[in-house]
C-alpha cells in the first residue's frame, strides 16, 4: 500500500497530517463499489464530500473485493464505513439483482 500523501488533491476537509495518521481499511465487493461510484469512479469527489472523508480504493488479488482505505476524523471514518452495508443490502433488493452478486 502506497503513501497516503501520495495523493495530490487531498480535500480541504482532511486535517493534514493528523487524519492521515490512521485510515480506516475494509474490504467491499467490487460490484458494489461500482454501484455506488460508478465505473469509472466519477461519483467518488460526491461521495467524500457528503462523508468528509478521503477514499482511496486499491485493487486485491481477487477481483471480486476491493479495499476501501478512508482518511478522516475519527467520526467521520466510522460513519463512512458505514455507507456500503445499506448500499449493498438496497441492491440486494433491486429487480434483477444476481445471486453473484450478493
Amino acid at each position: 500500500m502506497g503513501t497516503p500523501l501520495e495523493r495530490r488533491n487531498i480535500p480541504p476537509w482532511v486535517k493534514v497530517p493528523e487524519d492521515l495518521k490512521d485510515p480506516e481499511v475494509f474490504q467491499v465487493q467490487t460490484w458494489l463499489l461500482e454501484a455506488m461510484f460508478g465505473r469509472d469512479g466519477c461519483r467518488i469527489p460526491y461521495i467524500e464530500q457528503v462523508s468528509k472523508a478521503m477514499l482511496d480504493l486499491k485493487a486485491l488479488e481477487s477481483p471480486d473485493f476491493t479495499e476501501v482505505v478512508v482518511y478522516s476524523s475519527c467520526t467521520y471514518k466510522l460513519r463512512a464505513k458505514r455507507i456500503p452495508q445499506p448500499m449493498a443490502e438496497w441492491h440486494r433488493q433491486q429487480p434483477g439483482t444476481t445471486d453473484a452478486q450478493t
